[in-house]
C-alpha cells in the first residue's frame, strides 16, 4: 500500500512538472520589446517602384528575388531604360510569369 501511494505521489509530481514546463512560454534570453515592431513594417510596407528601387530594396521587399535577380532587374533597367509596365519585368532573365504574379501586388511603376 505504501509503495502504490508513493508511486502515485511521484507520478503526480512528475506529471505536474512536465505540464508546467511545456506550458511555460519559450524564452530565448534576448527578450526585447522591439521584436513585435520588427514585424509591423513588413506588413505596412509600400509598393516597390521598379524604376527607382535599388537592388537591395528589390531583394528585401520582393518574394523569390535574391541578389542575382535583383541585380539583373537593375541591369535591365540601366540598359533598356525605365519599365513602362509591370509585365515588362518578364523580359528580365530569371523572372518568369509565376514569380511576377507572386509579386504583382507589391510592384509599382511611376
Amino acid at each position: 500500500m505504501r509503495i502504490s501511494y508513493l508511486s502515485s505521489l511521484i507520478f503526480g509530481l512528475l506529471a505536474s512538472t512536465s505540464v508546467a514546463i511545456n506550458a511555460a512560454p519559450a524564452t530565448t534570453g534576448d527578450a526585447s520589446p522591439a521584436a513585435p515592431t520588427a514585424i509591423a513594417p513588413a506588413v505596412q510596407s509600400a509598393k516597390v517602384n521598379l524604376n527607382t528601387a535599388s537592388a537591395e530594396t528589390l531583394q528585401k521587399e520582393l518574394s523569390g528575388i535574391g541578389a542575382a535577380k535583383a541585380g539583373a532587374i537593375v541591369a535591365y533597367r540601366d540598359e533598356n531604360g525605365a519599365f513602362s509596365s509591370i509585365d515588362e519585368l518578364i523580359e528580365v532573365k530569371g523572372i518568369g510569369k509565376a514569380l511576377l504574379d507572386k509579386n504583382r501586388d507589391r510592384l509599382a511603376i511611376d
